[in-house]
């Protein structure tokens, strides 16, 4: 009766090899991910070797196209002369070079593990500075929110500190494997800190370096650490209370004990906009919504102002939710709202189209207006945009070393984290190929701002030389600003010439080897790294900022910045790692270099 019972359920032969079928799926997907093996999405070599067949292919109806929509668009101030830049053939020509050999690299194994050896050691020299580091911070000023090396002191943002440095250099510690370090500052932070304190902090810089910390150390901790998390909640909830305005902006400082909270006036617009990734994985990981909702808010009333051809002013009215200000810039309070357009749509697996078309929208201005090439080096630069309250604003040659990120952001945006030697030539689109083709020229720009300088690091801020194109002349400029080579590009003012060992170009230079493969990437790293050791490493301990980047020696400024190890040498050791480790297609970096992991809504 139950055998008979059992053939009439599964029915005849066809539905019985249809079970079968069914069955061999189930076993084999079973398998398959048990070996972690990803069917479909990684190619085998023989699909890299077709491509190679597409590897000379320009889409060159469809940049037309592109380039011609942008142009149509009716300039915001007819009177500006914009710069317009364009991409030439013989970089179409250059990036199809690049990935030819990205896909003929990757046919070449041998040739890529004998590379390792070298790479392996240079990362063990990243991790020996970062347990220096570590080391002369823990003997000075250990729980201190601030390092001071050169006067061995600590200082703390408020009366007992909020676990600043400890928080925000976690997860370096964690990936480097320094798990006696990792315990040290988890232990503190756990069993001594407390966020029910008076006193304001700053709201951007507690969320991408404490909170973005807390949550990445969380989640590399196995996501099992409830003290950690339990700290981030607490964090969160108190920072939280800022979003309580009228429109939903915050003000620029926080009031973490419960007793009231900040003015809201007057906020810069890259601070307001770079809090969504931590608050939103915070929301995923505590299933609280109104973590999401609040941090969402303030995007929507971003969305709505009024911009100028995607780009905006550095100041944003939190009483009002317009744009306000005089400047409009991708350095210091502008740079991280065009980041995190980006990010926030690769967070949610690209789910959330808003930010892609926003994001787009935006580097098209950046094209139309702020990009141009210099004269005699033909550095590509992005500048600024000031005098916009009088209508009409001039374009200033003028880079931040935090515009630096930019050519890394267009880069990932271009592949979504996926390497050339994993992507079908005829996938890129247009739009795809200029991003990336803007990302290379803009990273070598970053690139002469380093080794272009006697100390071969980096000025805070970099003036160019550059055509005006209303004069058709170049503007006089000081020749006591003017570094050497003597027919370069790149000036310095005098009150410019500190280097804060900022992390933006080991950012760009990782995430283009990750996606282009190309070795110089990785070589300019190296180069950047050993100036750091040679001129920033303190014989005392630690590593001390640099007062003037043109002077040999240079002297010290007492300060060794949180970004330092957090951002600076995590990059670093990332660039001399293999593409497995923080794979750029399963997670985002915060602002601080804190990697979050994508995920999805229910």
């Amino acid at each position: 009766m139950i055998q008979l019972s059992f053939r009439r359920w599964i029915g005849g032969r066809r539905r019985r090899l249809l079970l079968l079928i069914v069955l061999c799926l189930i076993v084999l997907f079973y398998t398959l991910s048990r070996t972690n093996t990803v069917i479909f999405s990684r190619p085998q070599p023989e699909q890299a070797a077709i491509w190679l067949e597409y590897a000379n292919h320009i889409p060159l109806a469809e940049h037309e196209e592109l380039v011609a929509t942008r142009l149509a668009r009716p300039l915001v101030w007819p009177e500006y002369v914009s710069p317009q830049w364009q991409v030439t053939l013989e970089q179409q020509h250059e990036l199809n070079q690049v990935i030819r050999q990205a896909l003929v690299t990757r046919l070449d194994k041998e040739s890529n593990t004998k590379e390792e050896g070298l790479w392996n050691s240079r990362r063990q020299k990243v991790k020996d500075a970062t347990k220096y580091a570590w080391d002369a911070y823990s003997r000075d000023a250990f729980g201190s929110d601030e390092y001071h090396p050169i006067s061995h002191t600590g200082t703390n943002h408020t009366s007992n500190g909020i676990g600043y440095f400890v928080a925000d250099v976690l997860d370096t510690l964690l990936l480097m494997g320094l798990v006696k370090e990792y315990n040290q500052g988890r232990d503190f932070l756990v069993h001594h800190v407390s966020f029910d304190q008076r006193g304001t902090v700053s709201l951007f810089e507690t969320t991408i370096r404490v909170l973005g910390g807390l949550l990445s150390a969380f989640h590399w901790s196995g996501e099992s650490d409830q003290g950690i998390l339990d700290l981030a909640v607490e964090l969160g909830s108190r920072l939280a209370k800022s979003f309580n305005t009228s429109t939903g902006i915050p003000p620029e400082t926080a009031i973490l004990r419960s007793d009231g909270m900040a003015y809201a006036y007057m906020s810069s617009t890259a601070e307001v906009a770079t809090l969504q990734l931590e608050f939103r994985y915070l929301s995923k990981l505590t299933g609280n919504r109104k973590f999401r909702e609040q941090v969402d808010k303030i995007m929507q009333v971003i969305f709505k102002a009024s911009k100028f051809d995607g780009l905006v002013p550095i100041y944003i009215n939190a009483m009002t939710g317009n744009f306000t200000g005089d400047e409009i810039r991708l350095g210091s309070r502008g740079d991280s709202y065009y980041e995190y357009l980006l990010k926030q749509w690769l967070q949610t697996k690209q789910s959330e189209h808003v930010f892609r078309e926003r994001y787009d929208e935006a580097m098209d201005g950046v094209k139309k207006y702020l990009v141009d090439v210099t004269p005699n080096q033909r550095l590509t630069i992005v500048g600024e945009l000031v005098g916009l309250l009088g209508g009409r604003p001039k374009f200033k040659p003028k880079m931040d070393h935090l515009v630096c990120f930019l050519g890394g952001n267009l880069a990932l945006g271009a592949t979504r984290g996926k390497s050339l030697a994993e992507t079908s030539p005829l996938s890129l689109s247009a739009r795809d190929r200029e991003d990336l083709i803007l990302a290379r020229e803009l990273t070598e720009t970053c690139v002469h701002m380093y080794l272009d300088m006697p100390t071969g690091l980096a000025p805070e801020i970099a003036h160019f030389r550059h055509l005006d194109r209303i004069s058709n002349t170049q503007p006089p400029f000081s020749a006591g600003d003017q570094i050497l080579p003597p027919d370069g590009d790149i000036l310095v003012s005098q009150l410019d010439r500190h280097n804060l060992l900022r992390p933006e170009t080991i950012e760009s230079l990782l995430i283009l080897w990750r996606i282009t493969g190309e070795a110089k990437w990785r070589e300019y790293g190296w180069r950047i790294f050993e100036s750091f050791e040679k001129w920033a490493r303190l014989e005392s301990g630690g590593y001390a900022s640099l007062a003037d980047v043109t002077a040999v020696p240079p002297t010290h400024q007492d300060k060794m910045e949180t970004f330092f190890v957090s951002e600076t040498l995590k990059y670093f050791y990332l660039l001399f790692s293999g593409a497995d480790k923080v794979p750029l297609t399963q997670y985002v970096f915060n602002t601080e270099a804190h990697p979050l992991p994508f995920f999805s809504w229910n």
